[in-house]
C-alpha cells in the first residue's frame, strides 16, 4: 500500500470524528459604520495646538468617582461619588475641593502652583505639603494623587516644535460599546509625540494622543515616563460645546503605577473668567497635623475620599462654590 493511499484511508477514518475534535464559533466584534474623517499629521497638530490656546482659566463643578486597586492589590475598591470644584489658571495654578455627599462637609482641599502643593484633609485632621513630582513607592492609591495628574488631564498640552516631533499612525482600537457592552473596533489616528530631553536621556516617547476618526475629537491620551512605562491613561467622551471651546463631559484618569482611577463627570463648566490669586491660597487649619512629603518618606496617607463622611469634619474656609 502506497504512502499516499495510507494517508487517504487515515483521513477518511477521522472524518466522522471531526465534529467531536473541534468546534468553530464566530466572534462578534462590530466595526463602526460611520463615515470616517481624514486628516494629516500637520492638520492634527495644528488643531491640537489651536485648541490648547483657547483655555486660559477653567471653573468647573464636577462629580468625582475615585477607585483604588488593581493587579498589585488583587481587587478594586470603588469609593462613594462626591461633589467637587476645580479652579484652574494657566500656566499651572490649580485648586480642587471635594465635598462629602449629603452633609457637604469637606473631604479634601488641594492647591498647587505647578511646583508644590498643599492638601488639607479635615476628616483626618492632616495638612500635607509636598512637591508635585515626588511620589514615594509606599504611596499607592489616592495617597499618590498629585495636582499635576488632574492638570494634565484637563489641559492638553500643545506640541512644542522646539523639542518635540509628532508621528502619525492610522490604527484601530478595540473599545467596549457603551450601549451593547460588546467589543467594537473604533478607527482612530494615533499621534505619537517624541520629546528631546537634556543629555544623557535624549529622545523619548512622551505621550500618545488618539483621535476618533468619526469626528477627529481626542478620545484618549497616554503619558509615559522616560523608561517607556505608561504613567497616566486618560479617556475622554461626551463632548459639549461651551462657546468656542469643545470639551469632554466625562474624563477618566487611570494611574496604573499607583493603582488609582478618578472619573470626573462635568456638571457645570465656565471658561476664561478672571480668577484671583487668593482663590489659590490654602492656609493650614489650626491644630491640624503637618505632613511634609519633601522632607522624608511619610507613612501611607489615608485616602482623601472616604465612603462615609465624618460628622466631626470641619470647614476652615468656604469652597470656591457652595450648593
Amino acid at each position: 500500500m502506497t504512502r499516499v493511499l495510507r494517508l487517504s484511508i487515515l483521513l477518511a477514518s477521522l472524518a466522522p470524528l471531526s465534529g467531536c475534535l473541534f468546534r468553530s464559533h464566530t466572534v462578534e466584534r462590530r466595526m463602526s459604520t460611520a463615515p470616517l474623517m481624514r486628516a494629516t499629521r500637520d492638520e492634527l497638530v495644528a488643531g491640537l495646538n489651536a485648541n490648547a490656546t483657547l483655555i486660559q482659566t477653567l471653573d468647573a463643578t464636577v462629580d468625582i468617582s475615585p477607585s483604588v486597586g488593581g493587579s498589585k492589590k488583587g481587587k478594586v475598591t470603588d469609593y462613594t461619588q462626591i461633589r467637587g470644584y476645580i479652579l484652574l489658571r494657566k500656566p499651572a495654578m490649580l485648586r480642587m475641593i471635594g465635598l462629602f455627599p449629603v452633609l457637604r462637609n469637606r473631604a479634601f482641599d488641594m492647591v498647587s502652583d505647578g511646583q508644590t502643593f498643599r492638601l488639607s484633609i479635615p476628616p483626618r485632621n492632616k495638612f500635607v505639603i509636598g512637591r508635585n513630582d515626588l511620589i514615594y513607592p509606599s504611596q499607592e492609591g489616592l495617597s499618590g494623587l498629585r495636582p499635576q495628574h488632574i492638570l494634565d488631564a484637563l489641559l492638553m498640552r500643545p506640541v512644542n516644535a522646539q523639542n518635540e516631533i509628532a508621528i502619525l499612525q492610522s490604527e484601530n482600537e478595540i473599545v467596549i460599546d457603551p450601549k451593547s457592552k460588546k467589543e467594537a473596533i473604533e478607527p482612530n489616528y494615533g499621534l505619537e509625540i517624541l520629546r528631546n530631553d537634556p543629555a544623557p536621556v535624549g529622545w523619548v516617547l512622551s505621550r500618545k494622543i488618539y483621535f476618533n476618526r468619526e469626528d477627529l475629537r481626542i478620545s484618549r491620551e497616554l503619558l509615559y515616563d522616560t523608561a517607556g512605562n505608561v504613567i497616566t491613561d486618560t479617556h475622554y467622551s461626551g463632548y459639549v460645546k461651551y462657546g468656542i471651546v469643545d470639551f469632554p463631559s466625562l474624563i477618566t484618569i487611570d494611574r496604573p503605577q499607583e493603582e488609582y482611577s478618578i472619573v470626573l463627570s462635568i456638571v457645570k463648566m465656565i471658561f476664561n473668567q478672571p480668577l484671583r490669586d487668593d482663590q489659590f491660597v490654602l492656609v493650614q487649619p489650626p491644630g491640624s497635623q503637618l505632613v511634609r512629603l519633601d522632607v522624608e518618606p511619610p507613612p501611607k496617607l489615608p485616602a482623601a475620599a472616604e465612603p462615609k463622611p465624618s460628622k466631626s469634619a470641619t470647614n476652615s474656609s468656604p469652597p470656591a462654590h457652595e450648593e
